[in-house]
């Protein structure tokens, strides 16, 4: 694993340098968009409302829109805002750990001590472990102040980050406000049936079906030779405006055009500024694609 960030967990006095680390991640088949008539990627571009131009994305800034009027935020605006520079996650107290609703959580991080001697580290995790209380925190992280759960899982410290009070939305349904008796025969069979199911919970013994059937049927269309080559997938040549076009096809229409227009007769200097032109284009065509085949190889 690499850590996503540094810093130190701080109360009192006490002062804990650790190293974080997100402690989940993604199994699920990473897929990409095509044409169905002939297995094209399909991108999505940026492009500006007011120029029309697909924008790179270091030129992108952001802004708050409040339905009139638009605040454009620049990478400096946000950078000098002082969550952004903080390294620590602040204790902000500690709670009885059933009082944290799960409800509330969110991302999941491992933290690993980050000294020489883990003595503060470990001082830490059992004094959380014998008082059955959770951390409360404080810290930055990714441009946002994030409110978290500092607990102990098995050896480790770990922060499971906690959406805001005002993030959690009430459960208000009319139909539980209704009256409804619930005879004791009633209980004690939907008891029965809950215990006809009861047993200890072990993750391991659950499998994601979907993306295991998914992963096999792939496996089978590679085996199968139900497949086209990558490279294949991929345009000739995008334009600043988004347009792929073939630069040596337009060329040649071009001059036959204009030799057209002009008549057999024409003279040999026009024929040498079209060749000319060809030759030029010709160049332009070959460096394109240079650094095309350097953008598929990167």
């Amino acid at each position: 694993m690499r850590s996503i960030w540094k810093g130190a967990l701080t109360f009192g006095l006490v002062n804990v340098p650790v190293k974080v680390y997100a402690a989940t991640e993604d199994h699920d088949v990473s897929l990409h968009q095509v044409h169905n008539a002939d297995g094209g990627r399909i991108r999505y571009q940026r492009r500006c409302e007011v120029c029309g131009q697909v924008i790179a994305y270091s030129d992108i800034d952001r802004a708050y829109d409040d339905g009139d009027r638009t605040v454009v935020l620049t990478d400096d605006d946000l950078k000098s805002l002082p969550s952004e520079r903080s390294r620590e996650i602040d204790v902000v107290e500690f709670v009885p750990s059933d009082q944290v609703d799960p409800i509330t959580y969110d991302k999941s991080y491992y933290l690993e001590p980050d000294s020489a001697s883990p003595k503060a580290y470990v001082l830490l995790r059992r004094t959380l472990e014998q008082t059955d209380r959770t951390a409360i925190v404080r810290f930055s992280l990714r441009q946002k102040t994030r409110l978290a759960a500092l607990r102990v899982r098995g050896d480790v410290l770990m922060l499971q980050t906690l959406l805001w009070s005002d993030e959690v939305r009430e459960a208000a349904f009319p139909a539980l406000k209704e009256s409804v008796r619930i005879s004791e025969k009633e209980l004690e069979l939907s008891a029965s049936l809950v215990e006809s199911f009861s047993s200890d919970f072990d993750p391991d013994q659950f499998v994601d079906e979907y993306q295991k059937e998914l992963r096999t049927l792939i496996q089978a269309k590679l085996e199968k030779g139900d497949a086209i080559d990558t490279d294949a997938t991929f345009g000739e040549q995008e334009e600043e405006g988004g347009e792929v076009i073939d630069l040596m096809a337009a060329l040649r229409a071009s001059v036959e055009r204009s030799r057209a227009s002009r008549g057999k007769d024409a003279s040999s200097s026009d024929r040498d500024e079209a060749a000319d032109d060809a030759a030029s284009d010709d160049k332009t065509t070959k460096k394109s694609k240079s650094k095309r085949s350097s953008k598929k190889a990167s």
